[in-house]
């Protein structure tokens, strides 16, 4: 591709013509003739290499400062969002082909997307998933590291997704992905808030900070769906000047929740919209799932599909991976596995368990490594408020000492009289948490959720699934 045709005309260049083999912003990955985009992270300036980078072989590089290299250097303003543009230029802007639905918040983002990924496949659509657990294109499953991809790896996978003939792309949209321009030029058809509460707070500082990010996703939409029971949620709908519906669950708006009832195996209630109510009966269960659901409607009605046949779609569907997933244990209580990992989600879980909880309700839980430290004693607050009983043990201690992260997480129970056990081993934790168990109990592992991992120090990676746990455990129960 020649440099011109790259640059679509944003800047004017003495290299027009040269010819481009690649574009990337990671100095690993320079090869002769790319387009290396100068940008500044965490640990690494792009801009310190720039002249290693056209000794190695790049075509030219993208600078935010004049770095003395003279034609070689394309100085833009900002070049995190220069490079967006470029990416989706050097794909043939995919993102122009789709139709886009996104979702942020801090709880509720991997339900909805799916529940709108089905609902839209079940109504005929081909669909695009991008998400915390897995990338999809159609039935087809994609790896993934990061909830929302960097945007080089994103504009390709927009670009697979138009081949294959995906017509809407759902997207979880993180707060890292929209402060670094990781989606690029997208813009979307609609945008769904679910709500704001404490956490990368080490990466963002404090909670403004967290709302501005998540708050960008609104200037790049037609259409917002907030949930207005979240008091972030409020001050945004407030804010944002496009076309706008809100959700809830806890009163009234555009779209609300009526007369639910919770059970162990499923929810019922009336989903209600402009003078109609629609009674619906989930598989799925919890409060939070209600609020998913409302919203994941409000966004498909958008998109063309018909209340009938949404509702007659939602009372097949079986819920998502992690996500308030009962594993079966064929025994006389219950272990539920749920992706719970900040203090609200936490406190929702659990909130919403204790209501069809016959007899106890356990919790078992820990907090990662390497991330907001704050909200660690806040997590133990959060659960000793419904749980009967605690089992505080490790999640991802990454580069930290797992039993330093437990003794600042158990702050939390200062004053509190919820008795606890701290089993830093979390295989050995669940199987402690099966074995305290009785008739009626339910045990909720809180945390891992989808996660099929642990991660070590240095990055490391063993593998972990809750689910395969429990099966382990189960014969060992039988000496109990």
């Amino acid at each position: 591709m020649k440099l011109y045709e790259l640059l679509e005309g944003r800047v004017q260049t003495k290299l027009d013509d040269a010819e481009i083999t690649g574009i990337t912003d990671d100095s690993r990955k320079v090869q002769e003739g790319c387009l290396f985009v100068c940008v500044k992270g965490g640990n690494f300036d792009g801009h310190n290499a720039a002249a290693d980078m056209l000794q190695k072989g790049a075509a030219a590089v993208v600078t935010e400062r004049d770095l003395g290299l003279g034609d070689r250097q394309i100085i833009v303003n900002n070049s995190r969002e220069f490079y967006g543009e470029l990416c989706a230029s050097w794909f043939g802007h995919p993102e122009k082909k789709l139709k886009f639905i996104g979702v942020t918040g801090t709880n509720g983002k991997t339900t909805i997307t799916n529940v709108i990924k089905y609902l839209l496949t079940e109504n005929g659509h081909k669909v695009g998933l991008i998400g915390t657990i897995q990338n999809e294109i159609g039935n087809r499953i994609l790896h993934t590291d990061n909830t929302t991809p960097m945007v080089y790896d994103l504009m390709k996978l927009y670009a697979e997704m138009a081949e294959a003939g995906c017509d809407y792309v759902v997207m979880e949209v993180s707060s890292f992905g929209l402060v670094q321009y990781r989606i690029g030029p997208t813009h979307f058809e609609t945008a769904v808030f679910t709500n704001l509460t404490q956490d990368h707070l080490d990466y963002h500082g404090d909670m403004e900070n967290y709302y501005r990010a998540k708050r960008m996703l609104f200037d790049k939409c037609d259409y917002a769906v907030v949930n207005t029971d979240d008091e972030y949620g409020k001050r945004l709908f407030d804010e944002i000047s496009c076309e706008k519906s809100s959700y809830s669950c806890c009163g009234r708006g555009d779209f609300y929740a009526d007369a639910i009832k919770l059970r162990a195996d499923g929810t019922s209630f009336w989903l209600c919209c402009g003078e109609k109510s629609y009674q619906l009966s989930l598989l799925m269960t919890g409060m939070f799932n209600v609020a998913n659901v409302t919203a994941a409607v409000a966004s498909c009605l958008r998109a063309g599909l018909g209340m009938e046949d949404m509702m007659a779609a939602l009372e097949k569907y079986t819920g998502v991976r992690g996500r308030c997933e009962i594993i079966p244990t064929g025994r006389d209580f219950t272990v539920i596995c749920d992706y719970a990992h900040t203090p609200d989600a936490l406190e929702n879980i659990l909130s919403s368990v204790k209501e069809y909880t016959e007899g106890r309700l356990l919790c078992l839980f820990g907090c990662g490594g390497n991330r907001d430290r704050t909200k660690r004693p806040k997590m133990a607050a959060a659960a000793a408020k419904y749980a009967d009983m605690l089992i505080v043990t490790s999640d991802n201690p990454r580069d930290e000492d797992p039993e330093e992260i437990i003794r600042e997480i158990l702050t939390g129970l200062e004053g509190s009289d919820v008795p606890y056990e701290v089993v830093t081993d979390r295989k050995e934790a669940i199987l402690r948490g099966m074995q305290l168990e009785q008739k009626g109990d339910v045990l909720v592992l809180a945390g891992k959720g989808h996660e099929d991992y642990q991660i070590l120090a240095g990055g490391k990676h063993i593998h972990m699934d809750e689910r395969e746990i429990v099966r382990e455990c189960l014969p060992l129960l039988e000496s109990k």
